[in-house]
């Protein structure tokens, strides 16, 4: 693909808008680490929704989206929009919890709610864990993903770059073939200018620059992969042809059927043909992942950058629908021009080794040339805002929570934010390294689900039960780490000597039962470890319920310590008002798909429904959910 000077100026002024915002937010971003990582606590739940919904449309996942629809067909989406329940329960059942805790990350939790060396520990081991090993883990995918399609779109003119060919040469003596031809020369772009370009404006405005620069990114990256679901579409002769098409491949090949939202049940339970989601994967994913899995933008009980932007909002009620605009946005609104393009692909490209590829291949081949500079600039946005905020919310762990907590306590603001520019291009390093051992995007996804299977349950009820101690959770993390090491090197051992492993079946049938044995060995150990080991002392306790007032049923024997505390006793409400939302959202995202894939009357009946669980959640909310009752004027203890 060979780039004009319109296609330069459409990327060069990209890069001066999110460089102008940066540069606008320096002074007010820079006066502390609240005003640096949380953006001083005044965030509207529209500008803090959305930068959430940016930050998970990375460039990695219309290539991802492609690769699962290509070899499972749509159903291969429940890989992520299984996480919905636990998105639905963050609104309503931890967002409030969350903005009321007052603390700045996620983190800090860890000493708010328990006590001692053990939560000194679990605060500064995940700070560590999450902070540099799985955001570099994340940083690593994502930017593998930006190197395919730096790859593909700008493989030809990379070429006639001298300099960029001399010092491709140079590093690949040094470091090997990592940096050598096209993809190492996009590697290069990536790791020595695009990364350190996205670091640039995030430490310089901080918080409220990512979340401006987000606005802006999402609306471009929207408005492109419409535009490329467009043309993908109309390659194949538009929308009736290509389900005619792909009706006809099905029918050749004896497979199911790719345009199904469910499995296809009648394969089997651990099947794996063409276009086929094993049975048991799916249930894995719909009734195990939610609520057992940690996994970043959808962790149980809220966390990570979600809980970022919650911290950031003004109050409760704007971090409440911040993360309900996120939930409707993320699952509802984005994924069909996605889908759409990869349906597309499977007409276009069939016989592909590499799936993931299909979605730039579409790019390149159909999409009109006059659009090059702008489809580039959009991928660009994708990228960058996913790796400003993974930048922010991982330095905001090791600084705040590691480094400011354990080495240097007493500096000033000032020293503290510098320190976190200095940590923001550590990790720019290490992502260059990660992204090169990583051996497709997919297999990022799978390895960071895996490591967290089993603990999203400690993450849930340690807000609605008092038992819950710091060694829970020490338990549960270290548990879902080793084992996911241990079946990962089980099966490699076995595999170079020839003997047969634990599981068997494809790499999706084994990433269900590797899950399943992790999550319940996981959630075994931790229950155990909990009641073996002592609870937290009372006063810790009562402070926590004290500032965050969490329903009162599982914490009953607290609740009779601080009878001036109003009571809440909204568990029951806001189940229900997740149950709308799941409801919802799910026929809406259905329902849009059925409208497009032109079975009308189904698609009609599920949008209204989605209107009716719409209209019923608002009232739930407009009539003031959950609002806590007055503590009782005495309380008599049995």
């Amino acid at each position: 693909m060979a780039f004009t000077l319109l296609d330069w100026s459409a990327i060069i002024a990209y890069l001066a808008i999110t460089l102008v915002l940066g540069l606008y937010f320096r002074r007010s971003s820079t006066k502390s680490s609240e005003d640096y990582f949380v953006s001083g606590r005044k965030a509207s739940w529209w500008l803090a929704g959305t930068s959430m919904v940016a930050t998970t449309f990375a460039a990695d996942t219309p290539l991802l989206v492609a690769g699962l629809v290509y070899t499972q067909g749509v159903a291969g989406n429940w890989i992520w929009w299984a996480f919905l329940p636990s998105g639905m329960m963050t609104v309503f059942l931890f967002a409030r919890l969350w903005r009321r805790s007052g603390l700045m990350t996620d983190v800090q939790f860890a000493e708010m709610r328990y006590s001692g060396k053990p939560a000194a520990f679990l605060r500064g081991f995940r700070a560590i864990y999450l902070g540099l090993l799985m955001n570099c883990l994340i940083l690593g995918w994502v930017t593998k993903a930006m190197i395919n399609i730096v790859g593909t779109t700008l493989g030809p003119t990379m070429q006639g770059w001298r300099l960029l060919g001399v010092f491709s040469g140079a590093l690949s003596r040094v470091f090997g073939s990592a940096f050598s031809g096209t993809d190492g020369q996009a590697l290069i772009i990536c790791i020595f200018f695009l990364i350190p370009f996205t670091g640039l404006y995030v430490s310089l405005g901080g918080l409220s620059g990512v979340l401006w620069t987000d606005m802006f990114q999402f609306a471009l990256k929207m408005g492109i992969v419409i535009a490329i679901a467009y043309y993908a579409v109309r390659a194949v002769g538009g929308m009736q042809s290509m389900i005619d098409q792909i009706g006809a491949l099905r029918a050749a090949n004896g497979a199911s059927d790719p345009l199904a939202f469910l499995p296809d049940f009648s394969k089997g339970f651990a099947s794996d043909t063409l276009w086929t989601l094993p049975v048991i994967t799916f249930a894995v994913y719909l009734g195990v992942q939610w609520w057992a899995f940690w996994y970043p933008g959808a962790e149980p009980g809220g966390g990570g950058y979600i809980a970022q932007r919650i911290f950031s909002a003004r109050d409760e009620r704007q971090g409440l629908f911040s993360v309900l605009w996120f939930n409707i946005a993320h699952y509802a609104l984005r994924p069909w021009p996605w889908i759409l393009t990869a349906l597309a692909a499977i007409v276009l490209y069939p016989g592909l080794q590499h799936p993931e590829t299909s979605y730039m291949m579409i790019v390149n081949d159909h999409v009109p040339h006059a659009l090059r500079g702008i489809i580039v600039a959009g991928f660009l946005a994708a990228f960058m805002s996913t790796i400003a905020t993974q930048l922010n919310w991982g330095t905001s762990y090791i600084v705040e929570d590691f480094y400011r907590r354990f080495l240097v306590r007493h500096a000033s603001e000032r020293h503290y934010v510098h320190i976190s520019q200095l940590v923001t291009v550590l990790l720019v390093i290490l992502t260059g390294y990660v992204s090169a051992q990583l051996a497709s995007i997919r297999s990022g996804w799978q390895v960071v689900l895996q490591v967290g299977a089993g603990t999203g349950s400690v993450y849930m009820l340690r807000w609605y039960w008092w038992r819950i101690n710091a060694w829970s959770e020490i338990s549960a993390m270290i548990t879902a780490l080793v084992l996911t090491l241990a079946l990962h090197w089980e099966a490699l051992a076995n595999a170079l000597v020839g003997r047969p492993t634990i599981f068997t079946g494809s790499d999706t049938v084994l990433f269900a039962k590797n899950v399943l044995t992790t999550t319940l060995v996981t959630t075994i150990v931790w229950v155990v470890v909990t009641f073996l080991t002592k609870k937290e002392p009372d006063s810790i306790l009562l402070s926590f319920y004290r500032k965050v007032r969490p329903d009162v049923t599982g914490w009953k024997a607290i609740a009779a310590l601080a009878p001036e505390t109003p009571r809440s006793h909204d568990v029951g409400r806001n189940l229900w008002c997740w149950v709308l939302g799941c409801v919802m959202v799910y026929s809406a995202l259905f329902g849009v798909g059925k409208l497009l894939l032109r079975h009308w009357p189904l698609g009609i009946f599920l949008v209204l429904v989605a209107s009716v669980c719409a209209w019923r959640m608002t009232r739930e909310l407009t009539h003031g959910q959950g609002a806590p009752e007055a503590a009782p004027a005495t309380i008599t203890e049995s």
